[in-house]
């Protein structure tokens, strides 16, 4: 991965993706110094079966907020689209685009846009819809004749995003060594207790490292051999 950079901004669709696709890669590169915020573009209110919206929403916002502050992440803001029909669009666009004019990053993070996770595995519409707008709207935002209500509000245009990292991608081109962030990236996971416990029966401490264990292993073989967060990465 390029470490020529100072301020990430990270763009997903719901509390639990960055803790599912990359926290161990964001704890070590806030170890470095750099600066991240998160943006989620809904509050993961349709994520707990045996919960209301109105209830899941507040406590999976606490969560992913408890969660950030464990990997050093302080910035956590959301754009309250509406969990599981976020729609690819212009108002998508423009949300994403005000994000990224707001914080100025170098790189911009997401998650997987593609239609599956790989053979078999299909990918929600959610995370294809915020991904895809993500990658768009890093050109958004450095064109003032788009949005142009953006710079009315203060939110000049910003073209320095240098590229857009997609984690968990089903094609990865970069990645980053996991150890370091590991232990910080599962205890991120973790502050997500009540979606874990609403999703499996397991024990979430043993589910947590099974899973980022398995997860930071997959494409080891084609980085050294090494546990890694791997990344799909476009160049502005």
């Amino acid at each position: 991965m390029p470490d020529d950079w100072q301020r990430a901004l990270a763009v997903v669709a719901h509390p639990d993706d960055l803790e599912y696709g990359c926290s161990a890669a964001v704890a070590s590169w806030v170890q470095d110094g750099r600066d991240i915020a998160y943006v989620l573009a809904t509050r993961g209110e349709a994520g707990i079966d045996t919960l209301a919206p109105a209830r899941a929403g507040s406590l999976r916002e606490a969560e992913q907020r408890a969660s950030a502050a464990e990997v050093g992440v302080g910035t956590v803001e959301f754009l309250d689209h509406h969990d599981g029909v976020i729609e690819y669009g212009l108002s998508l666009r423009r949300d994403i685009a005000a994000a990224v004019r707001r914080h100025r990053p170098d790189l911009l993070i997401t998650l997987n846009h593609h239609a599956t996770w790989g053979p078999g595995a299909w990918n929600t519409p959610d995370h294809v819809a915020v991904g895809r707008a993500v990658l768009d709207a890093a050109a958004d935002a450095g064109n003032r004749w788009i949005f142009p209500d953006l710079a009315e509000q203060g939110l000049q245009p910003w073209n320095g995003v240098r590229w857009v990292a997609v984690a968990n991608s089903p094609f990865p081109t970069h990645a980053l060594a996991a150890d370091r962030g590991f232990e910080q990236a599962v205890q991120s996971l973790l502050r997500h207790r009540a979606y874990i416990e609403a999703l499996t029966d397991e024990d979430p401490e043993t589910y947590v490292r099974r899973f980022l264990t398995d997860s930071t292993r997959a494409q080891s073989a084609r980085f050294d051999g090494q546990p890694a967060v791997v990344f799909e990465l476009f160049n502005r």
